[in-house]
């Protein structure tokens, strides 16, 4: 055999043995791989259902109680059961002849959301964001006062949190980390500018306030807060108390269900 045959003969070898480890290797990590889970036929998006309602997933930024995006939000994609996404489509057909559209924060929440929530609220330390959010409450009692919870209506796919936006709709300004921040509870022109109606708080604000009949709440709030519950109410929605922007679809799809697929375009098929 040639010296050149010998090198080639080499060569091959160390290619194969390379191809077999490489194979050996990969193979656990490919049959071990978990896909996402996907939404069941029920779920819809809601911008394919009605592409005039406004969409401002706080989730998916750094805008929120906690201070960053929070996991499962992979898009600003608002996910709900259909039924829900329906109701949403008619109470936007009567708003807009009055010259409002509808404005949503947070629709389906995986549970994997919901217990970064949890992880934030037992981390006492981590107050970044109290100035807006919180400024009144302990972050202690956010357990104990039922701001923060280990399972959220939000999960089983019919509840969404929302609000009216007067026509024309001027943008929204993208929120910077690390700005001086506004109690959420301030005059609306004070406050962090999202184009919603005044509805005496902003939106996800800890503070009782938020009840949406609380008797503070007067004037051309009150009238807000009306519009909005009326609207949403004449479709089949109930109002949270607690929170004037949180409304579930009723009947339940899932009424006991609490899903985790990822918010993501990826999770529904429609």
């Amino acid at each position: 055999m040639t010296r050149l045959s010998r090198t080639r003969t080499v060569w091959r070898t160390l290619a194969v043995a390379a191809a077999a480890l490489l194979t050996v290797t990969a193979a656990p990590a490919t049959a071990g791989a978990e896909p996402e889970p996907k939404a069941p036929e029920e779920f819809v998006a809601l911008d394919r259902v009605d592409r005039t309602i406004l969409h401002e997933m706080r989730y998916t930024t750094a805008h929120n109680f906690v201070g960053e995006r929070i996991d499962g939000y992979r898009q600003p994609v608002c996910i709900l059961t259909k039924p829900a996404a329906l109701a949403l489509r008619k109470a936007q057909r009567g708003l807009l002849k009055q010259g409002y559209s509808l404005k949503v924060y947070d629709c389906y929440r995986p549970q994997r959301a919901v217990d970064h929530f949890v992880r934030w609220a037992e981390d006492l330390d981590d107050e970044r964001m109290k100035a807006e959010f919180y400024p009144n409450v302990d972050k202690s009692r956010l357990f104990a006062d039922g701001y923060i919870a280990e399972k959220s209506g939000h999960s089983r796919g019919s509840t969404v949190d929302l609000t009216i936006v007067k026509l024309p709709a001027p943008p929204t300004r993208p929120y910077v980390p690390g700005e001086p921040l506004v109690p959420c509870f301030a005059p609306v022109d004070r406050r962090f500018p999202d184009s919603s109606v005044d509805m005496g708080t902003g939106y996800d604000c800890f503070d009782t306030l938020s009840h949406t009949d609380d008797p503070r709440i007067t004037g051309e709030q009150r009238a807000n807060r009306d519009l909005l519950r009326g609207t949403l109410s004449a479709v089949g929605f109930v109002n949270l108390p607690e929170e004037w922007w949180h409304f579930t679809y009723k009947p339940e799809v899932f009424p006991e269900t609490y899903f985790d697929f990822p918010v993501s375009r990826r999770s529904v098929a429609r």
